[in-house]
């Protein structure tokens, strides 16, 4: 009788620790948006079309957040990774996520920010926070 060997498919450690620095970050720009006065609604948003990593409200508007980290500025440091597709992703996500919540995009104050967040260490313990509003106009 041959024994099969029952394969695991588990992220690479690399791909945990971005994972885990991804999440770090998030957490870093919540509350960073939150001590801005911004009220938290939903984190990890997901349709077919993407993810958005925050929805807050400033007032009221309706703020869809991408949060990019990166170590460091080599190769344009964390802003310039929110490419052009990836906003139009993050644009269909969140027409999706305006009708699934009854909200018409015609009548519905909203807007696209991104938090950048650099730091020098792999545990974010002092990062540097760049918050963009209306970045995809």
């Amino acid at each position: 009788m041959i024994r099969q060997k029952k394969l695991r498919w588990t992220a690479s450690k690399s791909s945990q620790k971005s994972n885990s620095l991804g999440q770090l970050a998030e957490q870093h720009a919540r509350e960073y948006l939150q001590s801005q006065g911004l009220t938290f609604l939903e984190q990890n948003y997901h349709s077919r079309w993407g993810e958005i990593d925050l929805v807050m409200k400033d007032c009221e508007v309706l703020t869809f957040i991408e949060v990019k980290y990166r170590k460091n500025k080599i190769f344009g440091g964390a802003i310039s990774a929110v490419s052009r597709p990836k906003q139009q992703k993050i644009m269909k996500t969140a027409a999706i996520y305006l009708q699934q919540h009854g909200l018409n995009e015609y009548n519905t104050d909203y807007r696209f920010d991104v938090v950048a967040i650099e730091g020098n260490t792999d545990t974010i313990t002092q990062p540097q926070i760049n918050w963009l509003k209306n970045a995809f106009n």
